[in-house]
């Protein structure tokens, strides 16, 4: 099946997540150190076609790209060549993680989980993929 993968790209941890196969619904997937994205990614492409590939990409308020930004332009040529023909595209990911943080406490989510950076980090990703999903589906 056909998958778009979302990437809320960290130095240390890479939030992920899956569409469905319509490209339609974005679903958090997992959350893996930055070191082994590559390989985690390629192990899931044992099992799933992946389409496209969709990272986040950090901008300021002014729309200029953030501090973070330069870690995001040194990986993409990384995925680019470990998955030649499969486009990697960026998306603004600013308030992703107050949005995922919403999500959370909207979802009924327990604090605990709620302090856990892999979760932000899943569901960072997961709107990240949606955002990109919604702009590409209108």
């Amino acid at each position: 099946m056909d998958r778009i993968i979302g990437i809320d790209f960290g130095r240390k941890r890479t939030g992920l997540a899956v569409s469905d196969p319509l490209g339609i619904f974005a679903s958090a997937l997992d959350t893996v150190p930055s070191a082994k994205i590559i390989d985690y990614l390629k192990t899931y492409c044992e099992k799933e076609t992946i389409v496209r590939i969709v990272i986040g990409m950090p901008v300021n308020m002014n729309g200029a790209p953030s501090e973070a930004a330069a870690d995001i332009r040194a990986f993409i040529p990384q995925l680019q060549k470990a998955f030649p023909g499969v486009p990697v595209e960026t998306e603004d990911e600013r308030f992703t993680s107050v949005l995922a943080h919403k999500a959370m406490i909207d979802g009924g989510m327990k604090v605990s989980r709620r302090r856990d950076k892999t979760e932000v980090d899943r569901i960072s990703a997961a709107i990240i993929l949606q955002s990109y999903l919604d702009r590409k589906n209108d």
